[in-house]
């Protein structure tokens, strides 16, 4: 019964805190199950009983219960108190990682996840982890206040401008798990998404070594339409025309930009790889300068295969 009751609320677990978390979900929810039907059912009960029969009946006097009074006040004070210090508990274990947590940097900005390994790599839109290892994530935004949440592992940490948070996980089953933003900030708010791709330790290093394998086979123009999305460029950037917070991709190969400085430049190769590299740099008119840096985050065989889908657009 509970796991059909598990299975009906929350996303399948998938990490050591969750099966915590899980335990005071199921708890509470027993607590509510078991006192609405106490509390309806002697409602229902007392209607029967009591209900008045004739014009003429009158309410017998009715006296205190010192016992029922003891029981009503005592017991829910104790179920809260057990509530209160069993999610504390839960909060301080979710709250400190283990020693010897491997440590990921995490970046939020306007609408796009990255994550900086230990070896200097950076990935975007997608956390490689190790099955079975602890995993200490430390964030923070580059513009606005976002949050990180992964419902299969039950953590949830908001990610501020200015500052450092923090949380962890222990993943124990290998597959992907998605990372949306749950905190409101702005019109791509919705598409901020990632995903945590739990794999093997044989894998994870090889991660390391040769780069995203989702990658691999793909040709450029393919590639570059996967980059499109993952990399959050859909959410400023259109590929049918339509004008977005910049400036659709659509039929741009070729054409002259003007910038907000008055120059024109003529949209190839280097145009693209400076937009994406040193965005401050070439503003197009009537655009703001909105667009973050990509420096360091992407592979040369990305920045390749984006020029080659933007190329692709007539």
């Amino acid at each position: 019964m509970n796991t059909w009751l598990r299975d009906l609320f929350l996303p399948s677990a998938a990490s050591i805190k969750a099966q915590s978390v899980d335990d005071l979900f199921m708890f509470i929810l027993w607590l509510n199950i078991i006192f609405f039907i106490l509390i309806a059912g002697l409602t229902i009960l007392f209607c029967i009983q009591y209900k008045r029969r004739s014009a003429n009946q009158k309410t017998a006097h009715i006296e205190h219960h010192t016992v029922l009074e003891l029981t009503w006040t005592v017991l829910p004070l104790i179920l809260c108190l057990i509530v209160f210090f069993w999610g504390f508990n839960t909060y301080m274990q979710a709250g400190v990682a283990p020693d010897g947590a491997m440590e990921i940097q995490v970046t939020a900005k306007k609408w796009i996840w990255s994550f900086g390994y230990p070896d200097g790599s950076v990935a975007i839109g997608k956390l490689w982890v190790p099955v079975n290892k602890p995993v200490r994530l430390i964030m923070h935004s580059e513009d606005v206040l976002h949050a990180f949440f992964v419902p299969g592992f039950r953590i949830k940490q908001d990610v501020l401008p200015n500052r450092y948070t923090e949380t962890w996980f222990h993943a124990t089953q290998v597959g992907d798990y998605v990372i949306p933003c749950t905190e409101y900030c702005g019109k791509g708010h919705s598409e901020m998404k990632a995903v945590v791709k739990v794999v093997s330790q044989q894998d994870y290093e090889k991660f390391l070594e040769e780069g995203d394998p989702d990658e691999k086979g793909l040709p450029p123009e393919k590639l570059g339409a996967t980059l499109y999305v993952n990399l959050g460029c859909s959410t400023c950037h259109s590929i049918d025309g339509t004008k977005g917070q910049g400036p659709s991709w659509k039929g741009i190969w070729s054409a002259q930009h003007k910038m907000v400085d008055g120059k024109s430049f003529l949209v190839d190769e280097n145009y693209i790889r400076t937009s994406i590299l040193q965005p401050q740099q070439m503003i197009v008119e009537g655009f703001e300068g909105i667009m973050p840096s990509y420096q360091g985050q992407i592979r040369e065989r990305q920045l390749v295969a984006l020029i080659a889908y933007i190329k692709s657009l007539k």
